[in-house]
């Protein structure tokens, strides 16, 4: 089947959120593999499905029961935190997670690229996940029953890219002791990813620019083209535009690409896809079976107050740290959350201090004063109001006043505006 299917009980028991997360689903996954049940009509899944057991509890949990099946447990029908932990259990190993408004028109537009053969040219700063996006085209296009490779121009060296694109011939030059048929006849039939296609050489580029036209590839030491059907979708992290202005990229080679660009922006920019990928993350990174530490409210509000300079790279690494410092807790506190970058007090003022040397100044109050400075600046853009900046934060009004409770308790100030909230 084409979309989600939505079972009666489900709908009567989770219709909330069952509905929100088909909206999703529907555009980002194999909906086919996918089982949406509820915890009381729960039935033994077949090998093929993927069945996601969605139950209401007073807390959050999930629960891998297996390779196959993920127990969800939610207390808010409506959060963002039961939407990205649903999402996050439902994807598959190489599936896109998003669940930000411009993230989900991105992929919306490139399933439309995909019912052709153009070739698509994805910009995006280094860890936006611009393969994973390749894949989904790949996997939504006629090619899909065919090979998927992906080559980085920038990790092989620049006297080998030649030989290991088109292939070469057996004695060809020295060390080639066998014939190989080259990526881009590995390709054939399917779809070509060129990451990085930047640090491609201009001699190199006139050959795959000929290529790409006459769809046919001639091998080194090779007298004839040998007819190859390739899609070729190429990815770049710096801007092309400028590096052809500055005649390091052939002007006509990036026409021929750029039939259809794709962007993909930072992740600091989607805010709404750092949840579910939070979560999908850490499932990834837990053991098959057993319960899967769940991220507090705390928690995914600190995420979302980072930078992310590193992207979802960055963000996979701090879930990794944070389901180690956890060490099987049930909820991952931001006492569990390190960053790459070294970390810098903010007062409650908004004034940045350096981090004492002694190291005596906890984690926890590092991330604590940040939290504050965060949740009293959505307060005073929400003018006091607390049922507003709740809805900013992506938290329920009660962990709001909560979170402005435990910082009075902690001596930190928090102002008139966020003591008065209302």
């Amino acid at each position: 089947m084409s979309e989600l299917a939505i079972a009666e009980m489900v709908s009567r028991r989770h219709g909330p959120l069952a509905q929100r997360v088909a909206s999703i689903a529907n555009s980002l996954f194999d909906c086919a593999a996918i089982d949406l049940r509820d915890s009381q009509d729960d039935r033994q899944g077949t090998p093929r499905s993927r069945a996601i057991v969605l139950e209401r509890g007073s807390t959050s949990a999930i629960l891998k029961e297996g390779k196959l099946r993920t127990r969800v447990t939610y207390a808010d029908p409506v959060g963002e935190k039961s939407l990205a932990m649903a999402i996050a259990a439902m994807a598959g190993p190489d599936e896109p997670i998003a669940a930000d408004p411009e993230s989900l028109s991105v992929m919306a537009l490139a399933e439309r690229i995909a019912k052709s053969d153009i070739p698509v040219l994805i910009n995006g700063p280094t860890g936006t996940g611009k393969e994973v996006l390749s894949r989904f085209i790949h996997a939504r296009s006629s090619r899909r029953d065919g090979p998927f490779v992906a080559v980085n121009c920038a990790a092989m060296p620049e006297s080998m890219l030649e030989a290991m694109l088109f292939g070469h011939r057996k004695g060809s030059f020295t060390g080639a002791t066998a014939e190989s048929e080259g990526f881009m006849r590995a390709a054939d039939g399917g779809t070509l990813l060129l990451d990085e296609i930047a640090e491609m050489p201009l001699p190199l580029q006139a050959k795959l620019l000929r290529a790409l036209q006459e769809q046919e590839v001639v091998p080194i030491g090779a007298t004839q083209p040998i007819k190859i059907d390739v899609r070729v979708i190429a990815c770049a992290n710096r801007d092309l535009p400028l590096e052809v202005a500055e005649g390091r990229f052939r002007a006509d080679l990036y026409y021929r690409l750029n039939v259809f660009p794709l962007t993909l922006r930072p992740l600091r920019e989607r805010p709404d896809d750092i949840a579910p990928l939070a979560f999908a993350m850490a499932l990834r990174h837990s053991a098959e079976t057993g319960a899967v530490p769940c991220f507090s409210e705390a928690a995914l509000a600190m995420l979302k107050l980072h930078q992310w300079p590193g992207n979802v790279r960055e963000l996979e690494n701090v879930v990794r740290r944070a389901l180690l410092l956890a060490c099987g807790n049930a909820a991952i506190t931001p006492e569990s959350i390190v960053f790459d970058t070294p970390a810098r007090l903010v007062s409650a003022t908004g004034e940045a201090e350096d981090a004492p040397a002694t190291g005596k100044r906890k984690l926890s109050s590092v991330v604590q004063l940040s939290e504050a400075r965060f949740i009293m600046e959505t307060l005073d853009a929400c003018g006091g109001s607390r049922v507003a900046a709740a809805r900013e934060l992506g938290i329920s009004e009660r962990t709001l006043r909560y979170r402005l409770a435990s910082f009075r308790e902690a001596g930190i100030e928090i102002g008139r505006r966020a003591a008065g909230a209302r």
